[in-house]
């Protein structure tokens, strides 16, 4: 029987379950949308992550997210914040810059040398550069959202939309379509308005570190980015699943 550690994010738009081993090796992890029923999803999600590895012994179990609060009297809870950062720094054992770009809101972390919070500020006034944004304007445009980054690639003109508003946005797209505009070039310009949301909200000097599932499935929006910033950005190998990461490494240490 094998000892785990789970680390389990509870997003408003995805919850994501984690688990490794004492040497600290990820050994599953799952992602489903949340849903209305948080604890399905947790459960759900602890199950998937779980269920090629069993016979195993959760030995602690941390969770985290929007949806943390639900947890039962014996879980131990972290904020999204210092989950991302542990997360992050796990990865990435430098001072840097964390970006999380999530389904309903987008961090900015700032870590020095031995990993410890120095500062982070939230956009939590609306949905304009998350992944809510991306997936109205997708849903608008009869878009399916796994091909917005493909389409997005194709794009010959450098558009940029007059509103970061996700309903004034989308409306703007689907006018500026009828007037002859390309859905390669107005789905473009999308990204490189939620880049700049990003950019509006603090200066991102030093390294930077991308994460959350915007990132995971959207890689245009990290190029973008790194041309805005003339600089490589470092990305984990599984940017959606680093708060939920960092749970389970705050698991292990407890």
């Amino acid at each position: 029987m094998q000892d785990l550690f789970a680390g389990i994010d509870i997003g408003a738009s995805a919850t994501k379950a984690v688990l490794i081993n004492s040497k600290k090796d990820v050994v599953g992890f799952s992602v489903l949308p949340s849903g209305i029923n948080l604890k399905i999803a947790r459960d759900t999600v602890f199950k998937n992550a779980s269920k090629d590895l069993e016979p195993v012994n959760i030995k602690g179990l941390v969770t985290t997210g929007f949806g943390r609060k639900i947890s039962e009297l014996k879980d131990k809870t972290k904020t999204e914040i210092s989950c991302h950062a542990k997360g992050c720094f796990h990865n990435f054992p430098i001072a840097c810059t964390i970006v999380d770009i999530g389904g309903q809101d987008t961090k900015i972390i700032r870590l020095n040398s031995e990993g410890k919070i120095i500062g982070f500020k939230m956009n939590r006034k609306c949905a304009a550069g998350t992944g809510t944004f991306l997936e109205e304007i997708a849903r608008r445009m009869d878009v399916p959202l796994d091909k917005i980054d493909s389409l997005a690639r194709n794009s010959k003109k450098k558009i940029k939309l007059n509103s970061f508003c996700t309903v004034f946005s989308s409306t703007e797209i689907l006018t500026r379509i009828r007037e002859g505009e390309s859905k390669e070039d107005m789905i473009n310009g999308a990204f490189e308005a939620v880049v700049q949301r990003v950019l509006e909200m603090d200066p991102l000097n030093g390294d930077v570190v991308m994460t959350g599932g915007v990132v995971a499935y959207n890689k245009i929006v990290v190029e973008i980015l790194e041309k805005q910033l003339g600089k490589k950005i470092h990305v984990p190998p599984r940017p959606q699943f680093t708060g939920a990461l960092g749970a389970a490494l705050y698991a292990l240490d407890m």
